[in-house]
């Protein structure tokens, strides 16, 4: 699908020079947050063994998920409560602000009666609206598929909190404490799911995958969906599966079956 010939009149040009600047920009620069703590090494994966800390992301690579929502049981929130013990994600008891890297979402269908219960986050688009929108570069997209946030370069303008059409990003408006090394947080930036990018880069699965698999219904798979060997990509070759908004042609690389 054109993505161009797609947009509404008023929605803001894609333009491929500035994505192109961005990207190489990201694959040079590392990104410290503070003294010895990085957010991560920009650029930074690999597939079968533990990659280096200076090696490079590759394109050759595409992490993604596959969700079976027939798996995911609507009082299951296993995959959320990992999520918030992995990444240091204590709320304030204001849910309207309390950060939220993965929700769950509870659809019904009026025709039918049937109900559906499916975890939302961040969908790691391969043209993520976040990006072009970007004033600073902030936000930007590894080689490797995984979308993510320099929290140096943030300034909290939240245009890519409007842009995103999954509503998969939150804005830290407290000031935070006992954060993780790995995943540092920061008053005044915005913040989202990273696909757990520091235990992928130390060859592990996101907390979400590992709680569902451990204790949820093994509703969640994870992989590289451009080996076609993966288990991702043959399920994803074998069955129907479903992208959230795929109207948008932004390609996501978190994907549902049975939705």
């Amino acid at each position: 699908m054109n993505r161009k010939a797609d947009k509404p009149a008023t929605a803001m040009p894609f333009d491929p020079g500035r994505r192109s600047f961005l990207a190489g920009t990201a694959a040079t620069a590392g990104v410290a947050l503070a003294p010895g703590i990085f957010l991560y090494s920009v650029g930074a994966s690999r597939s079968a063994e533990a990659r280096a800390l200076d090696e490079a992301a590759s394109s050759e690579v595409r992490w993604g998920m596959l969700i079976d929502v027939n798996r995911c049981d609507s009082g299951c929130n296993d995959c959320v409560s990992a999520c918030v013990t992995e990444n240091g994600l204590q709320g304030h008891g204001r849910p309207a602000t309390d950060p939220q890297w993965i929700r769950k979402i509870d659809l019904r269908d009026p025709n039918t009666g049937r109900e559906q219960s499916l975890p939302v986050m961040c969908q790691h688009c391969d043209e993520p609206p976040c990006v072009d929108v970007c004033p600073t570069g902030a936000s930007f997209k590894r080689a490797d598929g995984i979308v993510l946030v320099n929290k140096h370069t943030c300034i909290g303008c939240r245009y890519c909190i409007s842009a995103c059409p999954y509503k998969a990003r939150s804005f830290v408006h407290e000031t935070l404490e006992d954060q993780k090394s790995y995943a540092p947080r920061g008053k005044g930036t915005v913040e989202s799911c990273t696909l757990c990018v520091h235990r992928i880069d130390d060859d592990r699965q996101p907390a979400c995958v590992e709680a569902c698999s451990d204790t949820g219904g093994g509703a969640m798979l994870f992989g590289d969906l451009n080996n076609p060997d993966s288990e991702i990509a043959r399920r994803v070759a074998q069955y129907a599966s479903q992208q959230i908004r795929a109207d948008l042609g932004l390609n996501p690389a978190v994907r549902y079956r049975n939705l």
